[in-house]
């Protein structure tokens, strides 16, 4: 074997027709920063489900682009959200994850969102109620109108989840969503739904590469569960990519087959019946939004995994599972049961994927020269191809205006010089 240095081996692989991603966009601070102003504050997220506000008053929070959001449920029902932050002195104003405003605080009254630090109080649709000592100290100078919070835009869809976008003129959700609901969201809009667990990780890696678990299937091979009861069951290599505008995808269905996994402590072998509507009995369908958002229908519960970008080597990641509101107490118990075998926090899928994700950070190191990362798989679309990926890095390097497989030499090039090139790719980019 000829040992070559690793600036020739990378010179060798990007001079070929595979595509790549330099691995420098997972590692480098400037790249991140780049990331939440393009495309993090620019984007429709996914921030809560309305079962998680379901009486007037209730609010969760959360964080975008490092800014703290609040949303609230009105006492006239609507959902909004805020700027968590207090218009005088810039003060967090809920510091809870979630609660309900009816509950009075030590600084302030019921049904009122509440400044600690001066007092300042607001109501659920975000309208300044009262300044303490206003006439004395701004005389005429500032009003209560004058004050309000400042509301994001924020709309409620596609089986009554949350959304909400920092910029100021965004477009529609629907618009930005084009057609990549087509496949999954009749499965959401046919009954409402509700949240039955919730569970949040800081992890040790970039936000981009847990997000490339779910946007391509070849790393089944480290599943075991997934193997026996998926991989190696009729219809699984039939599967298919659908790429939508904005870097969505969809994966079409299959049946699981999950009396094929055996194990003394977990029993899969009895029948599973419950499902979700018009889904067929034990399905599976996954939908990935950009820039972080996943929907997994499998069975009888939905998992949804949200990122939130802390660093450029850490993201918070939220995972929900889903039913039916009508639900009885024992199809609930069955969903739970069902979501936690597989995606629970000590589930047979979910702590590989971590793992994986994890090793991968341990072997980019910040400052180095950037490896050549293969996207590269082609087989017609079908589940292993890597055509999730390329499609993702070809709306990242539109939004970034920079290409993912040389994210430096071509900072300077044009958002459209860039959307021209991703169009017919040079040897090797990522496509």
């Amino acid at each position: 074997m000829t040992i070559q240095p690793s600036r020739e081996w990378r010179q060798r692989l990007g001079s070929s027709a595979l595509p790549f991603v330099d691995s420098r966009i997972y590692t480098e601070r400037d790249i991140f920063e780049d990331e939440l102003r393009q495309i993090w504050q620019k984007s429709w997220l996914l921030v809560a489900h309305e079962s998680e506000l379901s009486e007037p008053l209730d609010f969760r929070t959360t964080t975008i682009a490092r800014e703290p959001v609040a949303v609230v449920r009105g006492e006239d029902g609507v959902v909004r959200a805020f700027l968590n932050v207090c218009p005088h002195r810039g003060a967090l104003l809920l510091r809870e994850p979630a609660g309900n405003l009816r509950q009075s605080n030590p600084s302030g009254s019921p049904k009122r969102i509440t400044c600690m630090f001066h007092a300042w109080q607001f109501d659920s649709k975000g309208q300044c109620l009262s300044i303490p000592r206003r006439n004395a100290g701004y005389q005429d100078r500032l009003q209560c109108t004058d004050v309000s919070l400042n509301e994001l835009h924020c709309e409620v869809g596609y089986g009554g989840f949350v959304w909400v976008h920092l910029d100021a003129n965004p477009v529609p959700l629907h618009e930005a969503m084009g057609g990549a609901f087509g496949a999954l969201g009749p499965h959401l809009e046919a009954e409402p739904l509700e949240v039955f667990h919730h569970h949040k990780a800081i992890v040790r890696t970039n936000y981009k590469l847990w997000h490339e678990t779910n946007s391509e299937f070849y790393h089944d091979y480290m599943h075991h569960f997934n193997r026996v009861t998926s991989m190696q069951q009729a219809g699984y290599h039939d599967r298919r990519y659908e790429a939508f505008p904005g870097g969505h995808a969809t994966v079409s269905s299959m049946e699981v087959k999950y009396t094929a996994y055996e194990h003394d402590r977990v029993n899969l072998a009895e029948e599973r019946d419950l499902s979700f509507p018009l889904l067929e009995r034990n399905g599976w369908k996954l939908l990935d939004l950009f820039p972080g958002i996943t929907l997994n229908l499998r069975g009888s519960a939905l998992r949804v995994d949200t990122a939130t970008p802390l660093s450029e080597d850490r993201v918070l990641i939220e995972f929900r599972g889903l039913g039916l509101k009508r639900d009885s107490a024992a199809e609930r118990e069955r969903r739970v049961r069902d979501h936690n075998t597989i995606w629970g926090p000590f589930g047979r899928n979910l702590p590989e994927d971590l793992l994986g994700v994890t090793n991968q950070t341990l072997g980019m190191r910040p400052g180095s020269e950037g490896l050549h990362v293969l996207q590269a798989r082609r087989e017609d679309s079908r589940i292993h191809d890597e055509v999730g990926l390329r499609h993702y890095y070809a709306e990242w390097s539109r939004r970034l205006g920079r290409s993912a497989s040389d994210p430096y030499t071509e900072k300077a090039r044009s958002l459209s010089a860039v959307g021209e090139e991703l169009a017919t790719p040079r040897a090797g980019a990522a496509e």
